[in-house]
């Protein structure tokens, strides 16, 4: 399930900073954390945008003009949706960087029909190592184009799939199609143009701060049908749960796909 958190911003013009997923990472896990139920303490079949509204760029980062900051929340436990969902909307109010928010509203996307072969863009960069202590490797560029890239998507998902816990031996056997084409056109652009596509980030885990390589491109994905949903629902790569790796179909109509999502 996918939604759309919509928020009241009560002091226009304030600012995050450009990439701000660990701030909202930190809030996100604090908001789990207050409800204090216990089997959703270390759920991380998660994955979130960035704050999406009316922005400026200035060296402090990004400020928001809009009156209301919409925030993307995948997940596919309607559970752990719910209870993530009734601990925000316990707050009267909450702050991320310099902007204080009031929540307001929850609405549902309507879930794409997902095929073997789907076209994304990406919501969020896609980040394929998880680095150790002290450890750059996290930070190496490792072009799209490769076979490696591909590869470590596939071993990061497959992981990932095995500790979801829904599909048997027999069906993750037959999940190993799975290849990663970009958008070549759009990466000679980007290019050209002297801009990237890939940029260090960080990322705190256990209070330790890392800067891993993130990847923001469309790309074709050939999976399995179950293995399309989950990377639509639960993000591809590493760190998904701290807002990496967020996908939407290419091409789609955002505006056309939203009802009141009713949550307790």
């Amino acid at each position: 399930m996918r939604v759309r958190i919509v928020f009241i911003l009560k002091n226009k013009g304030a600012n995050v900073p450009f990439h701000h997923q660990y701030l909202l990472a930190q809030l996100i896990k604090g908001i789990i954390l207050k409800g204090g139920k216990k089997e959703f303490l270390d759920y991380g079949f998660y994955n979130f945008s960035g704050l999406k509204g009316q922005t400026k760029i200035s060296r402090n980062g990004l400020h928001f003009f809009s009156s209301r900051v919409t925030l993307v929340f995948s997940c596919p436990n309607k559970e752990f949706l719910d209870y993530f969902l009734s601990e925000l909307f316990d707050m009267s109010q909450l702050e991320i960087g310099n902007m204080v928010l009031v929540p307001e509203s929850v609405e549902q996307e309507q879930i794409p029909v997902l095929n073997e072969e789907s076209k994304y863009i990406c919501i969020s960069p896609l980040v394929l190592i998880t680095p150790d202590f002290n450890d750059s490797s996290g930070k190496r560029f490792i072009s799209p184009e490769t076979d490696e890239f591909s590869d470590l998507l596939y071993e990061s998902t497959m992981s990932r799939l095995a500790r979801y816990g829904q599909y048997g031996p027999e069906q993750m056997d037959s999940f190993s199609k799975f290849q990663l084409v970009p958008d070549i056109k759009y990466l000679n652009k980007i290019k050209e143009s002297q801009k990237k596509f890939a940029r260090i980030y960080p990322v705190y885990d256990q209070d330790i701060k890392f800067e891993i390589r993130g990847y923001t491109f469309p790309f074709t994905l050939f999976a399995a049908k179950e293995v399309q949903e989950f990377v639509f629902s639960c993000g591809l790569g590493e760190f998904t749960h701290k807002g990496f790796g967020m996908l939407d179909i290419a091409n789609s109509d955002a505006s056309a796909r939203t009802t009141k999502y009713e949550f307790r």
